[in-house]
C-alpha cells in the first residue's frame, strides 16, 4: 500500500490545490454567472478537487488510504461518471440466463455495498429462469471508473442445479459497460439512421412496468446496435431513456476505434476482446474466481458473487496505471 506522501504525488495534490485557487479567483470575478452553464460546471470541477484534497489530507486508515489509491488510477476521460451495464446470456438456454441473472445480482449487490444509485432500465426475461439480457443504470461519482474493469465475457463452471445427473456445465456472459453521458459532440445521432419500435412491455420489472405499449427499441442501422428500455413510466421517458444509452453506446465505440487507430499507428498488435473471457468464476470441483487480466485470485466465489469486487477492480485498475 502506497503512504500519504506517494499519494501526494500520485494524485498531483500540488496541481489539484494551484487549480482550485485558480478557480476561486475565477468565482469572484463579477461576471462570474453571466454564463449561468460554464459558471455551474467550474463550480463542480472545484467542489470536486478540493473534495479530493480534503480526502487526502484526512486519510489516516488504512481503508482510507487505499480507497485514494484506487481514486489515483481513475483518471480517464469519463471515470467519474455513472454507468450502464448491459448484461447478454450467451449460448446454452437455461444455464446461460441463469448465470447472467447472478450476474445482474451480483453488480446490484456491487452498488448497494458502494452506497451507489441503481436502476433497472431493461430485462428481457429467461425462458424458464434467469434473464437473456438485462441493463442496469448505476449511478454516482467514479460508478463507470470502477465497473469498467467488468466489461467482457464472464465464466462460470458448476454443478448445474438444472440436470439431474448434477453434470458439471460452463456458462458464459457478456458484459458491456459504459459512461452515462449527457452531452457531448463525440458522436452525432441522425434521425434517419433510427429504426424505433414500440411493443408492450412484459417479464421481469414488478410493479413500475406498464401493460400498455409503452416499451421502446432503437436500432442504429448504421453500426446495429440496438436498445431497449421498458421501465420507465411512459413511452416518451423510455425512448428518451433508450436514446442515451445509446449515444453513450456510440461514444464508447467511437473511442474504442480511436484507441485501435491510435495503436496501428504505433505498430501495436490489436487482440480481439470478444469471445475471450476476462474472468472465471469456478464453484465445482473446487471454489475460485480468477481474472485472467492481472492474474488476481479468490477463494471465496460466494463473496465475489455477492458483490465483494473491490480488490479485482483495484488488480485491474493498478494493472492499467502502471502500463
Amino acid at each position: 500500500m502506497l503512504n500519504k506522501e506517494d499519494l501526494y504525488n500520485l494524485l498531483k495534490i500540488e496541481e489539484k490545490e494551484e487549480k482550485v485557487k485558480e478557480l476561486q479567483n475565477e468565482m469572484n470575478s463579477p461576471d462570474f454567472w453571466v454564463i449561468p452553464e460554464k459558471a455551474a460546471l467550474k463550480t463542480q470541477e472545484m467542489s470536486s478537487l478540493q473534495k479530493l484534497i480534503d480526502e487526502w489530507t484526512l486519510a489516516e486508515s488504512e481503508e482510507e488510504v487505499k480507497a485514494l489509491e484506487i481514486k489515483a488510477t481513475l483518471s480517464g476521460e469519463y471515470d467519474q461518471n455513472s454507468a450502464i451495464i448491459s448484461i447478454h446470456a450467451g449460448a446454452g438456454g437455461t444455464e446461460a440466463q441463469d448465470w447472467a441473472e447472478m450476474l445482474l445480482r451480483m453488480f446490484e449487490r456491487f452498488a448497494d455495498r458502494k452506497q451507489f444509485t441503481q436502476k433497472l432500465l431493461e430485462v428481457s426475461g429467461g425462458e424458464e429462469v434467469g434473464i437473456k439480457s438485462a441493463t442496469l443504470e448505476v449511478g454516482g461519482a467514479y460508478a463507470y471508473g470502477l465497473l469498467k474493469s467488468e466489461a467482457g465475457v464472464h465464466r462460470l463452471v458448476r454443478l448445474s442445479p438444472f440436470d439431474a445427473d448434477k453434470a458439471r456445465h460452463t456458462s458464459f456472459a457478456l458484459v458491456e459497460v459504459v459512461p452515462e453521458i449527457d452531452k457531448t459532440d463525440l458522436v452525432k445521432i441522425e434521425e434517419r439512421d433510427l429504426k424505433i419500435d414500440v411493443y408492450r412491455a412484459g417479464g421481469h420489472g414488478g410493479q413500475s412496468v406498464n401493460t400498455t405499449d409503452s416499451a421502446v427499441r432503437i436500432t442504429h442501422l448504421p453500426t446495429g446496435i440496438t436498445v431497449a428500455v421498458q421501465n420507465e413510466r411512459s413511452q416518451l421517458q423510455n425512448k428518451e431513456m433508450a436514446m442515451k444509452i445509446l449515444q453513450a453506446r456510440l461514444i464508447a465505440l467511437e473511442l474504442k476505434k480511436r484507441k485501435e487507430q491510435e495503436a496501428r499507428l504505433r505498430g501495436e498488435h490489436i487482440s480481439a476482446e470478444f469471445g475471450s473471457q476476462i474472468r472465471s468464476y469456478v464453484l465445482h470441483p473446487y471454489k475460485q474466481v480468477k481474472d485472467h487480466r492481472t492474474e488476481y485470485t479468490s477463494t471465496d466465489p460466494d463473496a465475489v458473487l455477492n458483490g465483494e469486487l473491490d480488490d479485482f477492480i483495484q488488480a485491474y485498475l493498478k494493472s492499467k496505471f502502471n502500463n
